[in-house]
């Protein structure tokens, strides 16, 4: 008889976008902590979105992912995540519209990220701007994220 399948083999047979949905019953946003842009970033979306929807992790944290396999640092660190209350994941400007639809007429103007060729722009910003985040606000202070590598995304080191 085969071995149980460990925690890994299941993160890998997920279907793509999808990881364990979170605890609580509310979406999670995977944000950079050790950002001063990502961390305001991460705070407005929350206030955008319905009060009590989205609870916010910071993925630099000992941790962070444990309860998402198949999400990786390294995927973070190219953008933030937001994992749907279905396990559903959403990344980037998926994510901000995500996160903005669970408001009510609000939410209504998140689906405009979805329209053809808009997304596409949008993305391209937000990859510029998520790649250069350190260079545009530096690093919260007394953050320890930079010496676990998160700075070394952008060959800089932190301010």
């Amino acid at each position: 008889m085969p071995p149980a399948p460990n925690h890994a083999d299941r993160a890998q047979r997920r279907p793509p976008g999808r990881t364990n949905p979170p605890r609580g019953g509310r979406a999670v946003l995977l944000y950079d902590g050790a950002c001063r842009f990502c961390v305001g970033g991460a705070a407005r979306l929350r206030g955008l979105a319905r009060r009590g929807a989205i609870e916010l992790a910071d993925y630099n944290q000992p941790g962070a992912l444990e309860p998402f396999p198949g999400l990786t640092t390294e995927e973070c660190r190219r953008a933030m995540h937001l994992v749907r209350p279905d396990g559903r994941v959403f990344r980037g400007v998926g994510a901000v519209a995500e996160a903005i639809a669970t408001r009510g007429p609000l939410g209504r103007l998140a689906r405009i990220c979805h329209v053809p060729g808009l997304r596409h722009l949008l993305g391209g910003v937000y990859r510029v701007i998520a790649a250069n985040r350190y260079r545009l606000m530096g690093r919260t202070a007394a953050s320890p994220a930079c010496d676990l590598g998160a700075c070394g995304l952008h060959d800089r080191p932190c301010r």
